[in-house]
């Protein structure tokens, strides 16, 4: 319990340090960067904790941006994909959860429902998380970056795209 509050406070200080920055310098704070630290073809969430692969499944990072054509997965396929990620980058990518995945909704975002400075390339349709529906044990929830919603109406085997994270 204690680790959670100190991330939590240690993250709204960083947010609040950031924004004293940027108001001293007459810079006009976004999401981005507010909420993300881009590091090649990482970017640091500050405000869940994780870190986000910039690309999503079957992209790849060019140096500037996400390049290559998405791959749509259904679970089954995401288990190796997230080995494969596991072998060639290291550390341990995973599924995000349903939370992770909507704290990088922008809904103020023209096209798809993401900030596209953090994440270039990302296509406004659903994408997988780990999260089951608890209604509808069946399903799967999903977050829609065309309408910035969520969804619980997918089955496993249905092929969605997918953006990896890990915890930091």
């Amino acid at each position: 319990m204690l680790s959670i509050f100190n991330r939590n406070f240690f993250s709204r200080i960083l947010m609040m340090c950031l924004l004293g920055i940027a108001i001293n310098h007459d810079i006009k704070p976004t999401l981005a960067s507010t909420q993300f630290i881009m590091r090649d073809h990482i970017v640091i969430d500050i405000r869940s904790g994780v870190e986000w692969l910039r690309c999503s499944v079957g992209q790849t990072w060019d140096g500037e941006t996400c390049i290559g054509k998405i791959v749509k997965l259904n679970h089954e396929d995401i288990k190796q994909a997230i080995s494969i990620a596991n072998e060639q980058l290291g550390g341990n990518w995973r599924l995000p959860d349903l939370e992770e995945l909507e704290g990088i909704v922008c809904h103020e975002c023209d096209g798809a429902k993401i900030n596209a400075e953090a994440f270039p390339n990302t296509s406004a349709e659903p994408y997988w998380t780990s999260e089951q529906n608890p209604y509808a044990t069946r399903h799967y929830y999903t977050v829609n970056f065309f309408t910035g919603y969520r969804y619980g109406r997918f089955f496993p085997y249905q092929e969605m795209a997918v953006r990896l994270v890990q915890d930091r």
